[in-house]
């Protein structure tokens, strides 16, 4: 049977006070309900399950907490009389219906789901952007149920309005703001998932909100831009170098993601073929080793600690075991300073005036091969998952058919 308490929490507010909750525990499975009030620890005599007589309110709590716990008791054993086998966090959504779920405690355990599963792009990017929201509402809490279509248009206006890129204090672009909309859908579809709250509050789909990412332009390098980066002097052992190598590489291999690029092993590379599996969506194949590709990998072979070491330095101070959010971090703050080095050193001396970062890479394979490859064989290249994914993203690098057609008029 279920144990309901009225429990002072242990997280401290700003203010110096604890929030009040009703602690429900089943099987030794523990589920929270916050009662909307807080009090000082020396306020609270938590054997009693009581506020003491120094709040200025006590009596007056008192009498609400005793009719908060005699409704849950008796939630709860009714729900119980009819199923007796019922988790805690049932019991708590008998004693607090959907409607009034908030959002900011869902917030917070998806950040914290991201954070365990080691997606710490996705993390550092969400947090801000729950942050948004919660800034927008004044920081108060809200219920999912309130969550309505007007109010996400009301969002997206103040973030028009209100929000500014840190690094340059400009508006946020579409695509951020849609990307604001995308994180409170996934906090809703958590929610859901978990059965804290029914389908009928979610606001977004056919009629309702809806989540289109407006078109992005994707810039590739030209085949003498790639030449000119090629051939250009630098120093052996500087950072320049091992940064253009790496560019390079991941070129030479049909723009693989620099993050698959730092994964990769000495045990990888089997009868001049590289085996890998795609970090983002576990997409397994070979590719034959490119000589240009096979010269910069012997740059590197006498820095070999052991039989299944790292190809490239990045990854090479972390354990095996270490945490996946670490790696994942690791990964952003390498790939941070190799954009750095390759925008401000290496593209200046190569004459490039392009932004010349890590990605681009992938982008200038997809522009450079435009559509002499089947669509079919960039997908393998790319390791999609889906062909119109490819479509999607080659089409940012097929021109003929527009240039042709407009060569038509204005040449006449």
């Amino acid at each position: 049977m279920a144990t309901v308490k009225i429990v002072l929490r242990k997280k401290k507010s700003k203010d110096g006070t604890y929030p009040l909750a009703i602690r429900i525990t089943k099987d030794r499975q523990t589920s929270f309900i916050h009662v909307g009030h807080s009090l000082k620890e020396e306020d609270w005599d938590s054997l009693n399950q009581r506020v003491k007589k120094s709040h200025a309110n006590s009596k007056r709590l008192n009498n609400f907490l005793i009719k908060k716990l005699a409704d849950a008791n008796d939630s709860s054993l009714e729900l119980e009389t009819h199923k007796p086998e019922v988790s805690s966090r049932a019991v708590k959504q008998k004693i607090k219906p959907s409607r009034g779920v908030t959002f900011f405690p869902q917030a917070e355990h998806y950040l914290e789901n991201l954070k365990k599963s080691g997606k710490y792009n996705q993390y550092t990017a969400d947090k801000p952007r729950i942050k948004h929201f919660r800034e927008f509402l004044n920081d108060r809490q809200i219920a999912f149920a309130d969550i309505t279509v007007s109010l996400l248009d009301d969002f997206k206006v103040y973030l028009k309005s209100q929000v500014k890129k840190q690094k340059d204090k400009s508006n946020l672009s579409e695509r951020t703001i849609v990307n604001h909309l995308v994180a409170v859908r996934s906090v809703f579809s958590q929610a859901i998932k978990g059965g804290v709250i029914d389908k009928k509050f979610y606001p977004f789909g056919k009629g309702k909100t809806t989540i289109k990412f407006p078109d992005s332009i994707k810039i590739g390098l030209v085949p003498e831009e790639v030449i000119r980066l090629e051939e250009v002097n630098l120093s052996f052992d500087s950072f320049e170098h091992h940064a253009r190598n790496l560019w390079l590489f991941s070129f030479y291999l049909a723009g693989m993601r620099i993050s698959d690029v730092f994964r990769l092993r000495w045990t990888d590379l089997q009868d001049n073929r590289l085996y890998y599996s795609m970090g983002k969506n576990d997409k397994g194949g070979s590719l034959k080793l490119p000589e240009k590709a096979v010269k910069i990998i012997e740059q590197y072979h006498s820095q070999k600690r052991e039989k299944d070491d790292y190809i490239f330095p990045e990854l090479k101070r972390i354990d095996k075991d270490t945490d996946s959010f670490i790696v994942q971090r690791t990964i952003a703050f390498a790939t941070s300073r190799l954009d750095k080095f390759l925008r401000n050193n290496v593209a200046p001396l190569a004459k490039i005036e392009k932004k010349l970062t890590m990605h681009i890479a992938r982008h200038t394979f997809g522009n450079i091969s435009g559509d002499k490859i089947s669509i079919q064989m960039l997908q393998k290249l790319y390791r999609h998952s889906s062909i119109t994914t490819t479509i999607g993203y080659q089409a940012n690098f097929i021109y003929r058919n527009t240039d042709e057609a407009l060569e038509v008029v204005i040449g006449m």
